[in-house]
């Protein structure tokens, strides 16, 4: 009995990580002579968690990798479909111009080695990285050839849309305001009393010690909730009470307010513009996509 206890236990050991193996390689589908395996997915996914990391951290990083997972396979069959054009048409990627990407992505991190062990909690090694960076730049490359380069955007569409959609085109309202910044609640509540009864900030600077910033901003912008809420509550030239952000306390003056503004058709056509163009490039995209599909062989695995 025992000696069947420890052949199984061997076996066992023995097996796993062959069982691991397979796992990694067992096939998801078939793009026309291509096979893509568990280990492309996942390396995809790690790819993209890399890429997704100069950028966000956390709940952030994650939510967005998730968001990737779902439509990941497809995404996957269609670069390799767009890479086999790309060798069929013979398009070529200098190692100098993947070199150079790479050394961008090393100005992240302060230390070769912190590149190097980011990599590795990714599963990736430099290899694998530089060869993302060559299909990335093929892809683009025929894109660009067969899609892009074959837009225009005439000034007729870009006016067309600015006339039926100028209720898009409106500027929000803007406020002007300062902020000074102090290190005591105390302070913070005195320099606020004494703005309000029309003491000038610069006669208050040799009594108090704080910083000074002007910033401006619309509603739903960039501002903090606790900030907005204070600045929109203001007339011109009123002071709010002390805001407590972290470990400091903010006073705001309010020294402007410009109106909502309807953009005219010249102050609008750049943002038309960079939105018809985005516009006609993924319907020209998907179009040529389904086009090289129907010509494709393409098989999905359910390996669940």
């Amino acid at each position: 009995m025992r000696r069947i206890i420890s052949c199984i236990v061997l076996m066992f050991l023995f097996l796993c990580p062959v069982c691991r193996l397979w796992a990694q390689d067992k096939m998801v589908a078939v793009v026309n002579n291509e096979i893509i395996t568990q280990k492309d997915l996942n390396d995809f996914l790690n790819f993209i968690r890399m890429q997704y990391s100069h950028q966000l951290s956390g709940k952030e990083l994650e939510e967005k990798v998730n968001s990737a997972k779902q439509d990941l396979l497809q995404r996957l069959i269609e670069d390799r479909i767009i890479l086999q054009q790309a060798k069929i048409e013979k398009i070529n990627i200098e190692p100098a111009r993947i070199k150079a990407k790479i050394n961008e992505i090393k100005k992240h991190y302060p230390l070769e080695s912190d590149f190097e062990n980011d990599l590795a909690k990714q599963g990736l090694v430099q290899a694998d990285l530089e060869n993302k960076i060559r299909e990335q730049m093929l892809t683009y490359n025929i894109i660009e050839q067969k899609v892009r380069s074959k837009i225009m955007v005439r000034p007729d569409e870009i006016t067309e849309f600015y006339n039926q959609n100028k209720r898009k085109f409106i500027k929000p309202e803007e406020r002007f305001f300062t902020v000074i910044a102090l290190q005591d609640e105390s302070s913070a509540k005195s320099l606020s009393y004494s703005l309000r009864l029309g003491q000038k900030l610069e006669d208050l600077a040799t009594k108090y010690t704080f910083t000074v910033d002007k910033l401006s901003s619309s509603r739903g912008q960039d501002l903090r909730s606790e900030i907005e809420e204070a600045v929109f509550k203001l007339g011109v030239s009123e002071v709010s009470e002390p805001v407590k952000i972290d470990k400091q306390y903010y006073v705001f003056k309010l020294d402007n307010v410009i109106g909502s503004q309807q953009l005219s058709l010249a102050q609008a056509q750049d943002k038309i513009q960079a939105y018809l163009f985005d516009k006609k490039l993924q319907e020209g995209l998907a179009k040529w996509l389904d086009e090289i599909k129907k010509q494709s062989y393409i098989k999905t695995f359910d390996n669940n």
